[in-house]
């Protein structure tokens, strides 16, 4: 139901109904111009024809009516050979009659003749009804009539056999042309009308947290959809102001913080009894630095121009961070082990933020697993994997390891629940994905390329 309502109030939709609309309206007015011509062509038709007839009328030199021209619409040949079917004559101002056809021979008389001067007349001969029209003509300052007849049978043939099929077949054929060519015109202008918004529909699907400084280009943007663009790339610009404000705010508290926690436990080292509280304050103090390092890192993490990539060597990198962590992992009783499926793999990275990375999950993977047990690190040529043998984390809760301050049940230590939030923005800021199953037992980190 919802892709239907979307369909039916889309904007290609929208056009493609108005030129189907104009389409059935264009065939309705043709039928209506058909239907029109059908009902009336028979008589248009007479008096069209006799006036037609009239212009062709020839004269002498002393003005006397001679004849009629040959057109292709009366030629001579017909009155001769459908004498009983159509007939002319021409009749002075006294109605006599000056020229006739054979036909016109069976008309009424000359004393009769006035009575048949109207426009429209009609003659009944024997069993044949004949539509007739006069047409009055000035030539040398004299006045002559010209009338013309034809049968009703023939007229009736003529547009029923004729007129009638071609009317219908022509506003069919052009009525199936205009839909064929309305739909063409449709087609193309619809795609070249929306080429612009699906460019711009693209771009805009392409933005995230770490393009906030991109905007949507208005060039050949409909000037209907523009003021729209507009005002979506100044939101751009609002959202990115308070990104960055936010991010400054995060990176200069932890600055500020760095130093007086540095006073503090330095102060705290410093003193000389061996007071039990002395090192529940060194173990505050470290935990509160620890808190504020991760806000720090964090906020390095989310910012796209603190990276600086390279092709890096993954081997390398792995090797210095389990070599940073081997302490750690010793006083866990927690042995790392590396294992390469591939030689020297090497990837489009920051050093420093892959290290940070690497570090991150190794440290959550020891804290996370069992004395005497194995963390493992495992490369391949586009994937890194991190593995231990620890509890693992129920079903429901493994989309929330990557949020902020989450805290996994088995860890050892009270950290702060931002490193696995960490290597969510590195892995976001290089275009890889980062994912995390249960491996029975234990966790499985795995850091992906994309292909």
């Amino acid at each position: 139901m919802c892709f239907k309502t979307t369909w039916l109030h889309s904007l290609a939709f929208r056009i493609l109904l108005a030129y189907v609309a104009g389409a059935l309206l264009s065939i309705g007015l043709l039928v209506a111009l058909g239907w029109v011509a059908h009902e009336r062509l028979p008589g248009m038709d007479m008096t069209d024809r006799t006036q037609n007839l009239a212009r062709s009328l020839q004269f002498d030199a002393s003005g006397q009516p001679t004849g009629f021209a040959q057109t292709k619409e009366h030629p001579a040949w017909i009155y001769q050979s459908l004498w009983q079917e159509t007939a002319y004559r021409v009749l002075d101002e006294a109605g006599q009659i000056v020229l006739s056809s054979p036909g016109a021979k069976t008309w009424p008389r000359e004393g009769d003749a006035t009575n048949l001067m109207n426009e429209r007349f009609d003659i009944q001969l024997n069993d044949i009804s004949l539509a007739g029209a006069t047409e009055r003509i000035e030539h040398n300052g004299r006045t002559w009539f010209v009338q013309l007849t034809a049968s009703e049978r023939v007229i009736n043939f003529l547009h029923q056999e004729f007129a009638v099929p071609f009317i219908r077949l022509g506003v069919l054929s052009l009525g199936l042309i205009l839909l064929l060519a309305f739909g063409i015109c449709a087609y193309f202008s619809l795609r070249f009308s929306l080429r612009p918004l699906r460019a711009v529909s693209h771009a805009a699907a392409q933005i995230s947290p770490k393009s906030l400084n991109s905007r949507l280009n208005v060039d050949r943007v409909p000037m209907e959809i523009a003021p729209l663009i507009n005002s979506f790339n100044a939101a751009l610009s609002r959202i990115e102001r308070g990104f960055r404000i936010q991010q400054d705010f995060l990176a200069q508290a932890a600055h500020e913080l760095k130093t007086p926690l540095t006073l503090i436990r330095a102060e705290v080292e410093l003193m000389e009894c061996e007071d039990p509280e002395r090192k529940s304050l060194l173990a505050y103090v470290s935990h509160l630095a620890r808190h504020v390092q991760q806000i720090l890192l964090l906020a390095e993490a989310s910012e796209p121009l603190s990276y600086r990539f390279d092709d890096v060597n993954v081997q390398s990198v792995v090797k210095d961070a389990a070599d940073y962590l081997n302490t750690i992992a010793n006083e866990a009783n927690v042995s790392i082990t590396t294992q390469s499926r591939t030689n020297n793999p090497t990837w489009y990275a920051d050093r420093g933020a892959f290290f940070t990375l690497l570090k991150n999950l190794i440290e959550n993977a020891i804290q996370h697993a069992p004395p005497g047990t194995e963390v493992n690190l495992i490369i391949d040529s586009n994937r890194l994997c991190v593995m231990d043998r620890g509890a693992g984390v129920d079903t429901d809760q493994i989309r929330l390891i990557f949020s902020r301050f989450w805290r996994g049940a088995h860890r050892r230590d009270s950290g702060a629940g931002l490193g696995l939030a960490i290597c969510q923005e590195i892995c976001e800021a290089h275009g890889w994905q980062l994912s995390a199953e249960n491996a029975n037992p234990g966790m499985l980190m795995k850091i992906e390329q994309s292909v």
